[in-house]
């Protein structure tokens, strides 16, 4: 059974940074694409940025220049640096993997909340 395990979020001034992880166990087939999407209160689920197997990203235009995102393989990890953050990235991040065969998998979100 595929789990994922989100970590990091939390309560941040505005300016400051967050590092989320999501850690994926009971894979079987490779991950493909690993993500991070995020659902602000009264708006719909959006991408923040995805990576593939071979390391290349995707960034909502939004978050340009702010945010990395980075994977470890090895152990089925994806990170989310988040720098410079404002209050309207204030969100629930989710995690989803993609696996090679077409199956995809949500994580249950980690708050973060960015105010002064």
């Amino acid at each position: 059974q595929v789990q994922l395990v989100e970590s990091g979020g939390g309560l941040v001034q505005p300016g400051g940074s967050l590092r989320l992880s999501c850690a994926a166990s009971g894979i079987i087939f490779s991950i493909n694409v690993m993500g991070w999407y995020r659902q602000a209160p009264g708006k719909q689920r959006e991408l923040v940025a995805d990576i593939t197997r071979g390391g290349s990203a995707n960034y909502a235009d939004s978050v340009k220049g702010r945010f990395t995102i980075s994977r470890d393989n090895a152990k089925n990890t994806v990170y989310l640096q988040m720098n410079s953050l404002k209050p309207e990235d204030t969100a629930l991040y989710y995690c989803k993997v993609t696996q090679s065969i077409g199956m995809s998998y949500w994580g249950k979100g980690t708050l973060v909340t960015v105010s002064s």
